[in-house]
């Protein structure tokens, strides 16, 4: 898989520069621009369509084969082209200036609030699609301000990895995790907000309220009385449990799980391929549910194809799209283990028959999208921060809950 959302978190605590570069260019008077210019070619009265991909190498070409069914059935063009800017400034300096392609495809679904914010997505026509044919966090993670800005093409998120020459049964509960793992092995990246959320989830934490698909920044929930009882489990899992030092990273547990030194680690489909080359017989499992009750949920990104507000041929960049997500799924899984978010393509035999995928996307479909509004930008500094100074025991959960929830304040403060 060419996209992790574990590698995209450096990108994403950018994501605060480039949203006040998009809504300082957005409030420029750019929207007045919009008719001046766009990719968008029209052929003897049919659309030609120019699609920029942020999926590269055997994902291209799959997208590209799609794209062509599509092409053939409609009667329309369509030039699909890579687009290699991680940050995605060139599809928002083209965008603004009329210049740039109708469909950028490949965008991460917590990237969307920025560019909404800039005027640069066209809204979903409504009937355009049933999203009751799709799993519910693909569309809850393509809403923004109660609008569908995105089509959702996959998804994706972590789970417990578990060698099974170690582990014969998976414990399903907190108690029964921790005795299995002091034997036999736990690590992972605990420092990483991202793959630490659940566990601040399960007790009650959370990171914006969300209100039917709008984000109340106003409402913070990492520093509430849940969120420290999460930060408590995470220092115990370091300096009770004794599972991992504190400066772990992801590389030092990957290793140790791949060396089958230890029996369980928390990572998503994109580690799948190194562990079967490393020869470790394993399978994935929810994470256990916490002594409260709670089954925490795991943090789940979509992936998703977007359409220009300057694109000419709107209608038909959002069909093409709507014929990827629906079309795309059997060549996608094959070209990057990406898990579809259309319900028949998750209960098709071919998908079945991969026993990974499905149990990722299983996790997936009980788990919770990142929220994806630009404010989001001001959370993994200090959360990362933060994890660092509780699993060292330079800062008591309670007196880090409190840091935590200022410090976001002020980030988000300063994006104003």
């Amino acid at each position: 898989m060419n996209t992790s959302w574990k590698k995209a978190v450096s990108v994403l605590a950018t994501a605060g520069v480039m949203a006040s570069l998009l809504v300082g260019c957005a409030s420029s008077g750019d929207d007045k621009k919009a008719d001046e210019g766009t990719a968008t070619q029209t052929t003897g009265g049919k659309a030609k369509l120019t699609v920029w991909s942020h999926w590269g190498d055997a994902e291209l070409e799959a997208l590209k084969s799609v794209a062509q069914e599509w092409a053939t059935k409609t009667g329309n063009e369509v030039n699909v082209q890579i687009d290699n800017d991680k940050e995605f400034q060139n599809y928002s300096t083209a965008a603004r200036s009329g210049k740039g392609p109708d469909i950028l495809f490949g965008l991460p679904h917590d990237n969307l609030g920025t560019f909404a914010k800039a005027g640069l997505l066209a809204e979903l026509p409504s009937g355009e699609v049933n999203q009751a044919d799709y799993v519910p966090v693909a569309f809850q993670g393509t809403t923004v301000d109660g609008k569908v800005i995105a089509m959702p093409i996959s998804m994706e998120t972590y789970g417990l990895y578990y060698n099974t020459d170690k582990v014969k049964s998976v414990p399903t509960t907190w108690a029964d995790f921790v005795a299995s793992a002091q034997q036999n092995g736990f690590m992972y990246d605990i420092n990483n907000f991202y793959f630490t959320y659940p566990f601040i989830q399960g007790y009650g934490g959370y990171v914006f309220k969300n209100n039917a698909g709008t984000y109340d920044t106003n409402d913070i929930g990492l520093g509430n009385e849940g969120a420290k009882k999460g930060y408590q489990l995470i220092a115990d899992m370091v300096n009770k449990y004794k599972f991992m030092p504190a400066d772990v990273n992801g590389d030092i547990a990957k290793g140790k799980f791949t060396s089958k030194s230890t029996a369980y680690y928390i990572s998503g489909p994109w580690d799948v391929e190194a562990v079967k080359k490393a020869g470790v017989n394993f399978d994935i499992a929810p994470l256990p549910t916490l002594e409260n009750g709670q089954k925490p949920k795991t943090l789940v990104g979509i992936q998703t194809g977007i359409v220009s507000t300057k694109s000419q041929h709107q209608k038909e960049a959002w069909d093409l799209l709507k014929y990827i997500s629906e079309n795309g799924s059997k060549k996608f899984l094959e070209a990057g283990a990406r898990i579809p978010v259309v319900k028949s393509q998750l209960e098709d035999a071919s998908f079945k028959n991969n026993k990974t995928a499905v149990a990722f996307a299983n996790i997936a479909a009980n788990g919770e999208p990142m929220p994806n509004i630009p404010s989001m930008a001001a959370v993994w500094t200090p959360e990362g921060n933060n994890l660092k100074l509780i699993t060292s025991g330079k800062s008591a959960p309670d007196k880090a809950a409190g840091d935590i929830l200022s410090q976001i304040k002020e980030g988000i403060a300063t994006q104003q």
